[in-house]
């Protein structure tokens, strides 16, 4: 099935009233909890993630895309009015964003920010729709030692480029192997890691995981922090962009989306490097340089559009490949696999109703969201002062029947909580929480990968690097490791050159030294 053809027939899938009202609700409900100070999407879309377990998956996932949008925007909501990102791609909105609303442009903010997220999404679902089955086709064609070296790709890029420090991030990446490698394995059928436990001879469940380390995590480490209430920005002034704002608006959300794909459809490492280079362009091409960092609207359409675009462009690895490249995509790749589902160059021959559909939802709950979002600013900006105690102590009851009902079973609140408390000591010293997760959900599928390569090869390693497409991800991993080390070294030789060649007071010789008396 082409893409077109495919988008057609997701249509008529997607199309009907009670997947509407599936799509409706969940981009209400993504944005309702989105849009509260210090919950971003990933947190969103694991807190919610319940709530699907009793729908068939179709409606299922049809919802799901509704939350993920509806959780985009609000992080962006947040990041304007409070001046708080929801995540770390809305790190960039807030520069300009939040100071457009202190001047009284929030809702020029807000606008350019619905419509950006709307044209972004709307792009980049039409690109996801007619490249998956291209990517997928190709993806048939690979054995179990390239999607091994893929396996090892997502590791090293995920875990080199998200926060601020590479050694926290792989140190992250190691604890998430170690949760997922928990259980009985798969070949010898030897427990691993249970602490004589029976508890965990199926393994840690990957939703225990996610909603301690978002939900459980959040709370606690808010809870230990002092500080004052947020102040929120109340938004003044016009009620929608005027004619030169949408005008300087819209190259900003084109050129946006062109940098948020594609960063999205590769193990790049998340949504910051997209905003960041969207808003350095714009900066760039502007011939207002002087109002960045003051309240520029193309520093706000720009990065909104990237990190939307880019957020649409995780889907493409995760759907034909299974990999997925954020704690995001993380999330909804247990969405699938709740329903016996396992993503990846197969799902589009064997569950082809469901891909299509959840594509063509894609676009119905971008549409939803814009015409969602903008007449409600009002009633979004009202919740933002629901009291914090409040708002955690709803956090942390869904967390914690979120992960009852998971197994019906006490033990799993337990665990969540231990995990919890992981998750707030990683926030304590800025440990990434990304390369966990996507370690603990790939870490097994990579043990599979790897010991079916070596079993066709009768134990012969040198079968991981026979063929040019793991040669060349093996490259592209060396060159993500070496480079970064080598650019270093030659800056501070460079800088040390500099220094010598300025020379100092210090290393003056005492003829100069005379003289100069």
């Amino acid at each position: 099935m082409t893409g077109l053809e495919g988008l057609l027939h997701g249509f008529t899938e997607a199309w009907t009233w009670t997947n509407l009202m599936y799509a409706f609700l969940g981009v209400f409900v993504g944005t309702l909890v989105g849009v509260l100070p210090g919950i971003g999407p990933a947190l969103t879309v694991a807190l919610l993630l319940p709530m699907t377990y009793t729908l068939d998956a179709s409606a299922s996932l049809i919802m799901f895309a509704g939350i993920y949008y509806g959780a985009m925007y609000g992080g962006s909501t947040t990041s304007i009015l409070l001046n708080t990102p929801g995540e770390s791609g809305s790190i960039i909105t807030a520069i300009d964003g939040n100071k457009m609303a202190r001047a009284g442009r929030g809702a020029a903010a807000l606008a350019t920010a619905a419509i950006g997220s709307f044209v972004a999404g709307t792009i980049a679902t039409t690109v996801l729709a007619f490249a998956a089955p291209t990517v997928a086709a190709l993806a048939v064609k690979l054995g179990p030692a390239d999607y091994f070296a893929l396996m090892i790709l997502a590791f090293i890029t995920v875990g080199s480029l998200l926060g601020s420090s590479m050694v926290r991030g792989f140190a992250s990446m190691g604890v998430g192997l170690l949760i997922g490698l928990v259980g009985v394995e798969q070949v010898s059928g030897q427990t691993r890691f249970t602490l004589g436990l029976p508890q965990l001879n199926d393994g840690i469940e990957i939703v225990v995981v996610i909603v301690g380390l978002f939900a459980i995590g959040e709370v606690l480490y808010t809870a230990t922090r002092k500080g004052g209430r947020v102040r929120i920005t109340p938004i003044r002034g016009r009620a929608w962009m005027t004619r030169d704002e949408f005008r300087r608006s819209w190259k900003p959300w084109l050129r946006g989306t062109a940098i948020g794909f594609p960063f999205g459809a590769v193990p790049a490492g998340g949504s910051e490097i997209p905003t960041f280079i969207s808003y350095t362009l714009e900066r760039r091409l502007s011939k207002r340089k002087e109002e960045f960092g003051k309240g520029a609207i193309e520093g706000v359409a720009g990065p909104e559009a990237a990190n939307n675009a880019n957020a649409a462009g995780v889907l493409v690895p995760l759907l034909t490949l299974g990999i997925p490249t954020s704690a995001t995509a993380a999330v909804i790749l247990v969405a699938f696999q709740q329903y016996g589902l396992q993503p990846g160059p197969q799902l589009l021959d064997t569950e082809p109703d469901l891909v299509w559909s959840l594509i063509a939802s894609l676009f119905i709950g971008n549409l939803l969201l814009l015409v969602l979002n903008l007449p409600l600013v009002g009633m979004w900006v009202r919740l933002l002062h629901i009291p914090q105690p409040y708002l955690y102590a709803g956090i942390l009851t869904f967390a914690l029947l979120g992960a009852y009902t998971v197994n019906n079973a006490t033990f799993d609140i337990f665990l969540m909580l231990i995990v919890g408390a992981l998750g707030m000591a990683m926030r304590w010293f800025g440990w990434p929480l990304a390369p966990l997760v996507i370690g603990a959900i790939l870490g097994p599928n990579a043990e599979v990968y790897l010991r079916r390569a070596l079993q066709i090869s009768t134990g012969d390693p040198t079968v991981l690097v026979e063929s040019p497409f793991s040669i060349t991800v093996y490259v592209i991993v060396i060159l993500l490791l070496g480079v970064p080390f080598l650019l270093h070294r030659w800056e501070k030789r460079t800088a040390a050159a500099i220094t010598a060649a300025s020379g100092s007071p210090e290393d003056e010789s005492p003829a100069v030294a005379q003289k100069s008396e």
